[in-house]
C-alpha cells in the first residue's frame, strides 16, 4: 500500500487537524493554519477548511479539493483572528459532499463553537438518533458533527464541563481541536488512538496531528497529548485537564506503517526510523538471493532501504513516482485505473532489466495495485520479483479512522501467503511478522492499537465498551 494506489487498494488515511493561538501580533493564524495544513496533505485530499475566531465570533471557509486548491490570498486575507483551527480530511464517516467539510460549526448558548476531528467513532449512529429522538437537527452525515452537539447541548454547564460530558459518552478514536471565540482546545481519547502534538514559537501555542505540521510554521515541538488530556489555551496561557484513562494506551500502529510523514515524531518514536527497523528486521532471517532492492515510491522507501543494509543487497531506484499527480487522480473504469497506475509510477527500464529484484513495500491491502507493479517491472525485464512487505498482513478491518470496513475487502483475509503470491504473481512473498512490527516502535513509553492485524481492538466495535489489554 502506497500513495500510487487506487481507491479500493489501499488503506485510506486518516484526516489531519491544525490549531493555533497566536499570541504574536506578527502571526497571521489563518496563514499558519493553511501551511500546517499544507503539510499534513497527505493524511486528507477530499477537502479542506479553516475556522478563525477573533474574540467576537467564528468566520469559516471549507470546500472540496487540496489545500492550494481550496485556499487563495483572498480567502486567507478575509479569515482575520487570532485563533485559527484547521482539518484536511478523508471521508471514513459520512459521504463526500462539501457539506460534510470541516471544520463543523455550531452556534450554542455560550457562542460559536468549531470542530475539527481525526478518527472514527464506532457508537455514533446511536448518539445520532438518540439525539435526533430528542429534536436534535444535523446538517451533515459526519460523526465529527455528533461531538459537537453533545458538547453544545451541555454548554451552559461551562465548555470544560460540557467536554467531559461528551467525552464519557463517545466511543471511537477522536483527536479533536476545538474553536470557541477565545479559546483553542485540544482533546485526544482516552486511548490516545489517534495522533495530536502540542507546540511553541515565541509565545504563541500550536496543536497538530504531527510533528511535521509544526515544523512547516517554525514552531517547536514541545511534547504529545496524552490520551484522555483535554488541552485548554487561552489568553491567559496553556491549562490542561486529565480525564479518566485505561491503563494502557493504544496509538494506532499503522501511523508507523505508513500514515504518518517520515519527518515526524509520535509518541517519542520517529516515524522514519521505525521504518528503516522495520525493513532491517524484515531482512534479517530472509536469505533471498537478488541482484538490487526497491522501494514503492514514497512510503516504502525507507524500509528498503533497511533491508538492503542488512541484507547486503545494493539499493536502487527501480520505479520512477510522477510527483505531480495527486491522490484524487480520477479513475472512471477499469482500464482508466490500470493507465493510472502507469501514469503515477513507472518502472525504470535501465535499472531492473535483467536483474533479480527485492520490491520492498509498507502493505498489501487487495493486491492487485502489488500485480500491476509486479507486471510493470517484469514487462521492464526484471528476470525475478521478490515482494517484502514491511508489516503484517492485514487481515481485519478497521473502525477507527481507516478506510477498510469488511473482510471481504482484504486479501489477506482468507487467503495464504502462498495465494497472495501467486495472484500477484510475484517469485516469492514474505510479511514481517507482528512482534517484530512491535520492535520498530520499542521504547515509546505506549502502547498500540493492532486492530487491523490481529483482531484484538481496545474498543468492541459492536457494544462500543472499553476493552482494557489482556
Amino acid at each position: 500500500m502506497t500513495d500510487i494506489k487506487e481507491k479500493g487498494d489501499r488503506m485510506e488515511e486518516a484526516c489531519g487537524v491544525f490549531g493555533i493561538y497566536a499570541q504574536d501580533r506578527d502571526i497571521h493564524a489563518a496563514d499558519a493554519a493553511y501551511y500546517g495544513l499544507f503539510a499534513l496533505q497527505h493524511r486528507g485530499q477530499e477537502s479542506a477548511g479553516i475556522a478563525v475566531a477573533d474574540g467576537k465570533g467564528i468566520k469559516q471557509y471549507r470546500n472540496l479539493g487540496l489545500v492550494p486548491e481550496v485556499f487563495d490570498e483572498d480567502v486567507l486575507k478575509g479569515l482575520t483572528g487570532r485563533i485559527a483551527i484547521g482539518h484536511v480530511r478523508y471521508s471514513t464517516f459520512g459521504g463526500k459532499d462539501v457539506i460534510n467539510a470541516q471544520p463543523v460549526v455550531a452556534r450554542c448558548k455560550i457562542g460559536m463553537l468549531a470542530l475539527a476531528h481525526n478518527g472514527t467513532l464506532v457508537n455514533a449512529d446511536a448518539l445520532r438518533t438518540d439525539m435526533e429522538d430528542n429534536g436534535a437537527i444535523f446538517q451533515t452525515t459526519v460523526d465529527s458533527e455528533v461531538i459537537l452537539n453533545l458538547i453544545a447541548r451541555e454548554s451552559s454547564k461551562g465548555l470544560l464541563e460540557a467536554i467531559k460530558s461528551m467525552m464519557s459518552v463517545v466511543r471511537g478514536a477522536y483527536a479533536l481541536v476545538l474553536l470557541s471565540k477565545d479559546k483553542l482546545i485540544g482533546i485526544r481519547d482516552p486511548y490516545g488512538i489517534r495522533p495530536l502534538c502540542l507546540g511553541r514559537i515565541g509565545d504563541s501555542f500550536v496543536l497538530a496531528s504531527e510533528s511535521c505540521a509544526l515544523d512547516a510554521i517554525g514552531a517547536e515541538f514541545v511534547r504529545d497529548v496524552q490520551p484522555g488530556e483535554i488541552v485548554i489555551i487561552d489568553e491567559e496561557g496553556i491549562h490542561s485537564v486529565h480525564t479518566p484513562c485505561p491503563l494502557d494506551s493504544r496509538l494506532c500502529l499503522f501511523e508507523f506503517v505508513y500514515f504518518a510523514r517520515p519527518d515526524s515524531v509520535i509518541d517519542g518514536i520517529n516515524v522514519y526510523q521505525s521504518r528503516v527497523e522495520a525493513g532491517r528486521r524484515l531482512a534479517m532471517e530472509d536469505d533471498i538471493e537478488a541482484d538490487m532492492v526497491i522501494g514503492v515510491p514514497d512510503s516504502a522507501l525507507a524500509a528498503a532501504m533497511g533491508y538492503a543494509e542488512v541484507s547486503g543487497i545494493p539499493y536502487g531506484d527501480g520505479l520512477a513516482k510522477n510527483r505531480y499527480v495527486g491522490r484524487t487522480f480520477i479513475q472512471p473504469d477499469q482500464g482508466m485505473r490500470e493507465m493510472g497506475v502507469r501514469t503515477k509510477l513507472n518502472a525504470m527500464t535501465r535499472n531492473v532489466k535483467g536483474k533479480r529484484i527485492v520490491l520492498v513495500d509498507d502493505s498489501i491491502v487487495r493486491g492487485t495495485t502489488s500485480r500491476r507493479i509486479v507486471e510493470m517491472l517484469r514487462t521492464a525485464g526484471a528476470k525475478e520479483v521478490h515482494m517484502r512487505i514491511s508489516s503484517p498482513p492485514v487481515l481485519h478491518p478497521c473502525y477507527f479512522g481507516i478506510d477498510i470496513a469488511t473482510n471481504e475487502e482484504l486479501i489477506g483475509h482468507g487467503h495464504s501467503v502462498e495465494e497472495i503470491c501467486r495472484f500477484i504473481g510475484a517469485d516469492s512473498l514474505r510479511y514481517l511478522s507482528l512482534p517484530d512490527l512491535r520492535k520498530t516502535v520499542a521504547g515509546s513509553g505506549c502502547q498500540f492499537c493492532t486492530g487491523c492485524f490481529d483482531g484484538r481492538y481496545p474498543i468492541d466495535p459492536a457494544t462500543g465498551e472499553m476493552i482494557e489489554k489482556e
